[in-house]
Formats: C-alpha cells, sequence, structure tokens
C-alpha cells in the first residue's frame, strides 16, 4: 500500500490473507505465505533464497533470470488469492468474520496511514541526553572503580561476577546450568536490597546504557532524512491477545516509569503551529476486569469516581481511604495490576519485598474482599484447558498453547496467560474499535488532525492550534464509546509540544 501511494493508487478494499490467519490462529504458527500454504494448501512454495541464492554467491532480485522471477512472483499473487479465499471460508466456518471485518481489517489503511504520518523527533535533544548520558555512565563506573579498588570491565557478566562473588564475598544468587553466577537484575536487585553499594551502581549504569544505546542513540539513525520524522512500522500479528506491536523502531517499550524514560519522550515533537495531543484510556484493564469478572464492589467504586489503589489498600490492609501512606497505596496498586496477570505470592512478594507469607496472606485477603474474581479465574482456567484458548469480550481467540503441560511451570504460565489474555485482549479490541471510531470521526469533520502512534493504552496525534478546542471532545467522544460496559470508559487527555509533556 505504501508503495502504490506513492504513484497516487489508493487500493480500496482491501482483503489480507496474513491477518484473516492471525484472527483464526492467533499465536498457534506463524503467518508468513510460506507457511500457511503449506497450512493450508499443502503446497511447498519457491523460497526466496532458492530464486536469489545464498551467502557470496546471492544475488538481488532484478537480477534474477526474468522467466525464474515471473514464476516466483506469479505463485506468491497466486498463493495469496487462494488463501484469501480459503480463510474467508474458514473464518465465517468458526464464527471470527466479526472480528475480521470490525475490528481487523478496517485498521490496516489506518495503520499505514499512521506510519506514513510519523512522528517528528528532535535529533539535539538526542544527542544532548546522549552526552548526558555517557557522563553519568562514566561517573558510575568510576565509583565502581574505587569501591572495588582497581578498574574493571563493568560490561562484562563473568568480570563483574568474579568481584562480586570472589573478591567483594557477597552472597551467590543463582547459578546458571553451566555453573556461572549470574549477575541478572535480579540477583542484583536482592543484594542492593541488602545495602550492599556496588550492585545498586551496576544497576543504573546497565539502564542508562540499554537508554543510550537502544533509543538516544539509534533514534537518530531512524530520522527520515526527506520527512524529519520516525516512521515506525506496525504489527497486527505479533501478539497473541490481538495488541499491536512497533518496530524499525520499536516506541512501545520506551520505558516511562523511569525519569530518564521519560525523557526519551521529550525527544518527540510536534511540527511548528501543531501541538501532540495524548489520550489515554484511564485503568482499562481493571475496568475490563470488574465487567468481567462482574465485581459489584469494584463497579460502584469506578461509578462513584473512588480511588481504585487506595480502596483496595484499604480492603486489603483495614485501614481508612483518607491520608493513605503513599507507600501502602502502592503496595495495592502492584496487588490489583498483579491479580490481572495472575500474579503469585512469590511473583508479589518479590516485587513489594516482603516474605511469601505476607504476600500469600494479601492475595488471599485480596479475593475475600472481590469474591468474583477468584471464581472468574477459576472458569477460565477451566474453559482454556478444555478449549485451548479463552475469548475476548468481543469474540477473538487467544489461543494457549501450553495449558495442559505436564510440566507445572510451564502450565503455571499458561494459566496465568489465560486468565490475563481476555482482560488484555479485550483491551486491545476496545482500542482497535476506538481508533477506527476516532479516524471516521476526524475525516466527517474535514479535521487536519493526523492519529500518529498507538502505544498500548495511548493514542498520540498531531494537532494544528486552531484545531485544538474542537478536535479534543471528537477524541475523546470516538474513544469513550468504542465499548458498551457496565461501567464507563474514561479517556484522559494532555496537549504539549512534545510527547512527554503532553503525556
Amino acid at each position: 500500500m505504501h508503495i502504490f501511494a506513492r504513484h497516487q493508487i489508493n487500493i480500496k478494499p482491501i482483503n489480507d490473507s496474513m491477518v484473516m490467519s492471525f484472527v483464526l490462529d492467533g499465536s498457534l504458527h506463524g503467518h508468513g505465505m510460506d507457511e500457511l500454504a503449506k497450512i493450508h494448501l499443502n503446497v511447498t512454495t519457491t523460497s526466496f533464497k532458492e530464486v536469489t541464492g545464498t551467502g557470496k554467491n546471492q544475488i538481488t532480485f532484478d537480477l534474477v533470470e526474468l522467466k525464474k522471477a515471473r514464476d516466483y512472483a506469479a505463485q506468491d499473487a497466486d498463493m495469496t488469492l487462494q488463501l484469501g479465499q480459503k480463510l474467508k471460508y474458514d473464518l465465517l466456518k468458526n464464527h471470527l468474520i466479526s472480528v475480521y471485518e470490525r475490528l481487523d481489517r478496517p485498521l490496516i489503511p489506518i495503520l499505514m496511514r499512521m506510519e506514513k504520518n510519523g512522528i517528528k523527533v528532535d535529533p539535539t535533544t538526542l544527542a544532548r541526553l546522549s552526552n548526558d548520558f555517557a557522563k553519568r555512565m562514566e561517573n558510575l563506573e568510576a565509583k565502581s572503580y574505587t569501591l572495588v579498588g582497581r578498574t574493571f570491565n563493568i560490561g562484562s557478566p563473568k568480570q563483574l561476577g568474579e568481584v562480586l562473588f570472589d573478591e567483594m564475598a557477597l552472597p551467590v544468587g543463582k547459578t546458571g546450568k553451566s555453573g556461572a553466577r549470574s549477575t541478572s537484575a535480579e540477583v542484583l536487585e536482592n543484594l542492593a536490597a541488602e545495602g550492599h553499594e556496588l550492585p545498586p551502581i551496576i544497576l543504573e549504569w546497565r539502564q542508562l546504557t540499554k537508554l543510550k544505546n537502544t533509543y538516544t542513540d539509534a533514534l537518530v539513525g531512524h530520522i527520515n532524512p526527506d520527512s524529519g520524522r520516525v516512521h515506525t512500522s506496525f504489527s497486527m500479528t505479533t501478539a497473541g491477545t490481538g495488541r499491536l506491536s512497533s518496530s524499525e523502531p520499536n516506541l512501545q517499550n520506551i520505558p516511562i516509569r523511569t525519569e530518564e524514560g521519560r525523557k526519551i519522550r521529550a525527544a518527540f515533537i510536534a511540527e511548528k503551529d501543531h501541538k501532540l495531543l495524548s489520550a489515554d484510556y484511564s485503568q482499562i484493564e481493571l475496568r475490563i476486569l470488574a465487567h468481567i469478572a462482574k465485581v459489584d464492589r469494584l463497579k460502584q467504586a469506578f461509578l462513584e469516581k473512588i480511588d481504585i489503589h487506595a480502596l483496595t489498600a484499604s480492603q486489603v490492609f483495614k485501614i481508612p481511604v483518607h491520608d493513605m501512606d503513599p507507600m501502602i497505596r502502592r503496595s495495592a496498586k502492584a496487588i490489583n495490576f498483579g491479580i490481572i496477570y495472575g500474579i503469585s505470592p512469590f511473583g508479589l512478594a518479590r516485587q513489594l519485598g516482603i516474605s511469601r507469607q505476607d504476600a500469600k496472606h494479601y492475595i488471599e485477603s485480596y479475593f475475600t474482599q472481590y469474591p468474583g474474581i477468584q471464581s472468574y479465574m477459576d472458569t477460565i482456567i477451566k474453559t482454556a484447558r478444555s478449549d485451548g484458548y479463552v475469548k475476548t469480550l468481543f469474540g477473538r481467540k487467544c489461543f494457549i498453547p501450553g495449558i495442559r503441560d505436564k510440566n507445572p511451570a510451564r502450565r503455571g504460565f499458561s494459566e496465568r496467560a489465560a486468565i490475563n489474555a481476555p482482560i488484555q485482549g479485550t483491551a486491545a479490541d476496545i482500542m482497535k474499535k476506538a481508533m477506527i471510531r476516532v479516524e471516521n470521526a476526524l475525516q466527517t469533520s474535514g479535521l487536519k488532525t493526523k492519529m500518529l502512534l498507538q502505544v498500548h493504552d495511548e493514542l498520540v496525534f498531531e494537532v494544528p492550534d486552531k484545531e485544538l478546542k474542537e478536535v479534543v471532545p471528537i477524541i475523546k467522544e470516538a474513544m469513550e464509546t468504542a465499548a458498551n460496559l457496565d461501567i464507563p470508559l474514561i479517556v484522559e487527555t494532555g496537549i504539549a509540544n512534545d510527547w512527554e509533556k503532553a503525556h
């Protein structure tokens, strides 16, 4: 579609065999054409390597002998058409046609436009952040050398292991299969919690290194010289729950819980005479949980606009909601979100730095306060075990392959995935519906506002200054009415010159 658009050719309507396959089979297998041709048509297709060669002998496609190139390209077109016809029938047969027709197919041209729009990135801000991170990394390295009494390669797990466990005689946390001692984030966090000085320095150094290498240095290379913008690529067929993913570059995993991560968002800016508008669903997954699990107390709290985390803290820890210690509210927040992901007492204990016994007591107390959640979880695991999949509110199937695994660890992981999939999958479906509604509303109103990014529960727009007053209520209304739940969906908006301030 991008290639045709460059020649002023607009393809409409379209069908997509890859997206059809994903709606049908989700994470059960890949959705590349060669794989689908084998599964659905029992045809082994000619691979690209067979036509172009490999290694030193590889040639570019323009040098392939014409007859060979024709046959390869014709087979691609033939397979795609055959797959489209077969998969359309399979979607009808499996009652999944509405998921494809109402949620996924209408989104394809919207994502194409978002990729084309891109988002402006300021290379000066990135360079400044890169220099700042580099200086701080140098300081941390110097600090660690002073503590150890000599220089060493801070980025080498082997050398770090020798420093921590041989020279400093710190307790060894985990060892790998080969007997190598682990210097993973988990091991370092545990050592830091025990009050040792070096591990927190290493953790901070690693965080800055990742931000510098993955974002501040790499993002500059992704700025298109013609547009001055970064054009990410969205995928609809990667996450089993139906969530969109982003690559080249991935703009969905910029860490926003840390101050440094938020600084990177400041490099994403609006064009002159425009603003960035962030529209974010407030606590959408907890709202979906309250609806799906029919938790009256949670529903009532949302309807009365009570602070959900403070309410949970009050009920689990038996303390009044007013004048609550922020740390206790933080613990309740970890429980609320942990429950959605089927968190174990061990996982909660590690997250909150408490004993496993206390964590177990908190989780039990939570289920006592919200009994509907426990019965929802039991039912969903049972359904996943019998069907091999669970469904979102919109009927999308999320497959749970390891749910009958004999290995308890793998089975436990699949059970947690089964609990979360209908919630996260429904949130993803609502977001898709919202994007379709927003785009239709913008086109109908003839506004110049452009949708640029989708990051989990957030949409980012570039808005001409003169449209701001008019566009905010249009976007809010389209997003808040995307699904009909027992409790309202709430969208919070922020407007600024850069993404950090807008969110």
